[in-house]
């Protein structure tokens, strides 16, 4: 299922990408349009805009004049939009479900969303046991400590190698939880009353984000083997 997860991800990444330059150019579009159109269309958010472009019915044969020209332009790429819209919601939908499957204890963890689980997941692999340790799948993703002391200062800097995407799964865990989780709201004070920076505590959270899970996908891939064992 892990190949599975990937071909659904990589659609949905060229989806997102899709439809964030086909609202790049209706911005575009409407900044350029005759001042009766932007008027009326200045005062909306993203989707009532995109909405009320979508459900435009200009004259498609006078094409020839200005303002048509726009009605049609702006209404094709807010249909792509839309399209694109529903699209990445059934590409959602299946990911959600198979990351469900795949590891139930990492979605239902702090902050951890399908997204990111699901990104996690094809870091490790189909076989994660292939990874030595924990400490092997933080340097995978990009959060082992690399030593950066000077003199008497003890310090890490940021570790540019391993997965990057990976890497702002983890990224995005820790800020989710930095901003709803208690514990985590304490342990980096602690560290900057300490005297590290922000960056360093949020650096040093992701390595234990990454401790925790690699620990459930190691957990989960065992319960699998053991009941294809059983079968």
């Amino acid at each position: 299922m892990v190949e599975s997860l990937r071909v659904l991800k990589a659609c949905r990444k060229t989806a997102v990408a899709a439809r964030r330059v086909a609202l790049q150019m209706i911005q575009n579009t409407i900044v350029c349009a005759p001042d009766s159109l932007r008027d009326l269309l200045r005062t909306m958010t993203r989707m009532q805009l995109v909405r009320t472009l979508a459900a435009w019915r200009p004259d498609l044969t006078a094409y020839r004049d200005v303002e048509a020209a726009y009605r049609i332009g702006l209404r094709s790429l807010a249909r792509r939009y839309l399209e694109l819209h529903d699209e990445i919601a059934d590409l959602d939908a299946m990911i959600g479900a198979i990351v469900d499957e795949l590891a139930p204890d990492l979605v239902a963890r702090n902050s951890i969303g399908h997204t990111c689980a699901a990104q996690l997941l094809l870091t490790a692999g189909d076989n994660p046991e292939r990874l030595r340790s924990e400490a092997s799948f933080a340097a995978l993703c990009g959060v082992s400590p690399v030593p950066a002391s000077s003199g008497k200062t003890i310090r890490h800097r940021l570790n540019r190698g391993g997965d990057r995407a990976a890497n702002s799964a983890l990224h995005i865990i820790a800020i989710g939880r930095l901003r709803t989780d208690p514990k985590t709201k304490a342990y980096v004070a602690r560290r900057i009353a300490e005297g590290h920076s922000k960056l360093d505590a949020i650096r040093a959270l992701k390595r234990y984000i990454a401790r925790e899970v690699f620990s459930l996908i190691i957990r989960r891939q065992k319960e699998i083997n053991q009941t294809r064992i059983a079968a």
